[in-house]
């Protein structure tokens, strides 16, 4: 394969690459590939995923010890000393692990407000066939004397979660059966008395009942949440109570499951899949990009072909998706200003891939991807097999194999950072 482009063509940039089920998050400095930090005993909460902070750096929850960690991935080179990274021991540098704070788990979704200061955690099924939990966590992390976090009961269910405004930020819960938006203080949720107790919203707004995806606009203090009749906006009033705005539509046959701001363009983006909706129907299923313009209103969709599309990722210039068929795996680019796909670059095909007549989560490997708005590389797992595809975005010809010694079974989780990417203007955990 061709190497990527030097580190005089590239900024410095890293890779956090987190094996859920082996339980390690691994630190790769790009574009060389070299392996400069491991985390041990770590077991990210897959579908809360990493969330961007401000000073550059990331934070995710671990399912199993109940924490959630701040790492900073651009701190000094390994010290090579042992030491104790929240309940676990392991040999890292100190100065990557920078916090880890108890909240509740299994993990739902993660979201901070703009400042990065403040954070909310829901929780959701886990490996469980029914909603169980009622948890919703609330993060200090700059509180006096370290980060304080605390539990409070909320509704059972999969609550999505943004944390809208920085002075005094609203922590907003998008329920599902029945769907609302339901609204409380950060604040207030900060000062509820130990032992979890249940809090009702402030402020609330009916919502569809079958939501699934968020994102916000931390200038305008507006949230999204996708759902089947489109993508339903509401901001916070000036006082401080959720006024509902006119939904964006799909544009077209299917709805979207994901939705991501691009913080440099401020457009949202999303995958709209159609076709049968059975889940072993999934070689058929239909998928579009999606994405709006939040400043100019513009709206569109591409066609990216059949198969399996879910999450995306934002690079520099180019927003770029994977693509999951019986037929064979690709990443596609699309030109992120003047939305266009300008390559489609086959992948290595996967062992346990999901096979035609069976769902494609239950059991099969997958594939994550990341990129960083400050940089032109792309990332994509080949879940199974340990390894990485890394592609510049801009030059396709130019790509590269990475490996970590864990099987990223499931397809794993990245994050790629650049220094002073803005990532964290997009803060809900991807």
């Amino acid at each position: 394969m061709n190497s990527p482009a030097t580190a005089a063509t590239h900024p410095p940039c890293r890779l956090l690459v987190a094996d859920q089920v082996a339980g390690a998050v691994h630190l790769l400095s790009l574009p060389d590939g070299r392996t400069t930090a491991r985390v041990q005993g770590r077991h990210l909460a897959e579908h809360a995923g990493f969330l961007a902070l401000p000073g550059d750096r990331t934070a995710f929850v671990d399912d199993r010890a109940g924490e959630l960690v701040v790492l900073a991935p651009f701190a000094d080179e390994p010290v090579g000393s042992v030491g104790q990274v929240g309940s676990m021991w392991s040999a890292v540098p100190m100065r990557l692990v920078e916090s880890a704070t108890a909240v509740a788990v299994p993990a739902e979704h993660l979201a901070g407000d703009p400042s990065g200061r403040r954070l909310a955690v829901s929780t959701g099924l886990g490996r469980n066939s029914e909603a169980w939990s009622d948890l919703l966590t609330v993060v200090d992390l700059a509180a006096p004397g370290g980060p304080s976090a605390v539990r409070v009961r909320t509704r059972t269910g999969e609550p999505g979660v943004t944390v809208l405004g920085s002075d005094d930020p609203r922590v907003v819960l998008r329920h599902r059966e029945p769907g609302v938006l339901a609204a409380y203080r950060h604040s207030e949720l900060l000062a509820a008395p130990p032992a979890c107790p249940p809090v009702e919203p402030y402020a609330t707004l009916p919502l569809p009942g079958d939501g699934h995806g968020d994102a916000q606009d931390p200038l305008h203090q507006r949230l999204f949440a996708a759902t089947g009749e489109g993508v339903h906006r509401a901001r916070i009033a000036p006082d401080g109570g959720l006024v509902a705005e006119e939904p964006l539509d799909w544009g077209g046959p299917g709805r979207g499951y994901y939705l991501r701001l691009d913080p440099v363009r401020r457009t949202l983006w999303s995958c709209v899949r159609g076709g049968p909706p059975a889940p072993d129907a999934w070689p058929e299923w239909t998928n579009h990009a999606w994405w709006h313009h939040l400043d100019s209103g513009r709206t569109g969709r591409l066609d990216l072909g059949p198969g399996l599309v879910f999450r995306l990722a934002v690079a520099a210039r180019r927003v770029a998706y994977a693509r999951v068929h019986p037929d064979g795996d690709e990443l596609i680019l699309l030109d992120a200003a003047d939305p266009a796909v300008t390559a489609r670059i086959p992948l290595p095909a996967m062992d346990g891939a999901p096979k035609p007549g069976g769902t494609p989560w239950d059991g099969v490997q997958r594939r994550a991807i990341a990129a960083s708005p400050g940089g032109p590389l792309v990332a994509v797992t080949r879940g199974g097999h340990g390894e990485i595809h890394l592609v510049d975005s801009e030059r396709p010809d130019r790509q590269e194999v990475l490996t970590v010694p864990t099987p990223l079974d499931e397809g794993g989780h990245l994050a790629l950072m650049v220094r002073g990417d803005g990532a964290h203007g997009d803060p809900v955990g991807r």
